[in-house]
């Protein structure tokens, strides 16, 4: 389906205003704690929106109604779970962190164990943020583009959606990333609504869509021997994943690491757990409504360009265009920032300490152009996948396990040291890339949610063997000063903990209500 000339005209008109907004907040002169964290003073509704429009890219958008078309409302499963982790993160870990003044999670796990624990979840995350989350949404982008324009060389067209998102997070740094996400999640949101819309009209509502699912599609609990969400990989393999996503991820934290007080950071990591919540109605359930529209589609990731070029009229498609394209630009923007925040503070400064502000500033500008160039380079590769999800899940999980053990133990357990760092990391990343390796020759057969939850109970045994069998961490130490567990919860505002409460309750009876 071609663009009409109206359908054209909005797409250039928002893509136009997201970045006059994004040029618009940026500070060309910006200093460290500018570029990096956006001053420390980031306020509840943009911290909320800004982690939602991070973690909808569209990867999210095209690989979780995909999902949802071929495997059914197990799929969701993911988003409720982050909601929950999301309220832990916002009650107990949240006021450790910001307490503590750190730029990147790396520097945390430096301050806790050691520089070997910290170099290496540096080193992991930018090939994390380069490889999976850039080139994930570029690629998902390239897919909407050959569907429109049949033909067009990815090659082509991808470098530039790339650097137009890279312009103003190279001007103006996280606040101006961070505005844009805010007004990009709520446009995004807008326009999902609408194609949930369209999608259960044009099926016959919801009788004929629930008809049109087989009924194992229409759980999420499912047995142990499903292939994809297994109960036993729900339980205890995919909180490993959203521990390691919301929690340690940089590109999350970061954002509640700008706020401007704690109950800033602790409202707005609340506010993106309940529009998580959201995702059942407006992404997940498109991809059911396909089932009954297209059944005969030969990948489900299809169906997400499938039904909005299909259904949506002029305008309105054009809406949907660009919401698409604003929110390649606004988790591109948020990757590449976050990643230029790791290489500048992790690597950069660190080996420097004696830099000035305005010459870290100029690495950040200078990692960000080239996180740019290597995630449009790696997109072609992403196409060797079964599926965008599984690309997206498999690497997550055989390789992120060890990181989660590390930071759980070390904000739980004050007796975690370096030692027993290390020695979860070795074994742990180890054991994760041999399980990996083994899944690619199709070997053992072992669900990826399972493969992760053993290997951070492996990470986790060796991170308590080897704690107990060296020296005590130093207990002057800036990272074993917070207060405990039940001091934190206590410590948050009344309207918090009810937010938080609430929450809880909400996701529970989500739960039931699909179970």
């Amino acid at each position: 389906m071609r663009l009409s000339w109206v359908d054209v005209g909005v797409v250039g008109a928002y893509l136009a205003a997201l970045v006059a907004l994004g040029l618009a907040s940026s500070r060309r002169r910006a200093g460290a704690g500018e570029y990096f964290l956006a001053s420390r003073g980031a306020a509840w509704p943009t911290i909320g929106l800004a982690l939602f429009g991070s973690n909808v890219s569209p990867g999210t958008l095209i690989g979780v109604t995909g999902s949802a078309y071929a495997l059914g409302l197990s799929v969701y499963n993911y988003d409720w779970m982050a909601t929950v982790i999301l309220v832990v993160f916002a009650l107990l870990f949240l006021p450790q962190l910001l307490a503590m003044r750190i730029y990147t999670m790396p520097e945390y796990f430096e301050r806790r164990y050691d520089v070997r624990a910290r170099l290496w979840l540096a080193s992991l995350s930018v090939l994390l943020y380069v490889l999976l989350d850039a080139a994930g949404a570029l690629y998902c982008t390239a897919l909407l583009l050959q569907s429109l324009v049949p033909g067009l060389a990815m090659r082509a067209t991808l470098p530039a959606l790339a650097a137009l998102a890279a312009c103003y997070a190279l001007t103006g740094g996280l606040r101006s990333v961070m505005r844009t996400q805010a007004l990009q999640a709520l446009i995004m949101l807008g326009s999902a609504v609408l194609l949930a819309v369209f999608s259960f009209d044009r099926a016959g509502g919801i009788r004929a869509v629930l008809g049109a699912n087989p009924p194992s599609h229409l759980h999420l609990i499912l047995p142990a021997s499903d292939p994809y969400m297994p109960w036993t990989g729900l339980l205890f393999g995919a909180p490993v994943l959203a521990f390691y996503y919301w929690c340690t991820n940089q590109v999350m934290v970061q954002r509640a690491l700008a706020a401007r007080s704690l109950a800033d950071g602790q409202r707005g990591a609340l506010l993106a757990g309940f529009l998580k919540l959201l995702t059942l109605f407006v992404i997940v359930s498109p991809g059911l409504a396909g089932r009954a529209l297209y059944p005969h589609l030969r990948a489900g990731d299809e169906i997400y360009l499938r039904l909005a070029l299909g259904l949506l009229p002029p305008g309105l498609l054009g809406l949907f265009v660009a919401a698409f394209l604003g929110s390649l630009m606004a988790a591109l923007s948020a990757t590449y920032n976050s990643a230029a925040t790791v290489i500048s503070m992790d690597f950069i400064r660190r080996s420097r300490p004696q830099m000035s502000e305005q010459r870290v500033v100029r690495w950040g500008r200078i990692a960000t152009a080239l996180c740019m160039l290597a995630s449009a380079a790696w997109v072609p590769e992403i196409a060797r996948f079964p599926s965008l999800w599984q690309y997206f899940q498999a690497v997550l999980a055989y390789f992120t396990a060890p990181i989660a053990a590390l930071f759980l133990g070390g904000i739980l357990w004050r007796r975690a040291n370096a030692r027993g760092a290390f020695a979860a990391l070795v074994v742990g990343e180890g054991l994760g890339a041999l399980l990996f390796c083994l899944s690619l020759l199709g070997i053992g057969h072992l669900q990826f949610l399972v493969a992760a939850a053993i290997d951070f109970a492996v990470s986790l045994t060796l991170l308590i063997l080897f704690s107990l069998a060296g020296a005590r961490p130093v207990a002057s130490e800036p990272a074993l000063q917070a207060s405990a567990l039940g001091e934190r919860l206590r410590g948050a505002s009344r309207d918090v903990r009810w937010a938080a409460l609430a929450l809880i309750v909400l996701t529970a009876t989500m739960v039931i209500k699909f179970w």
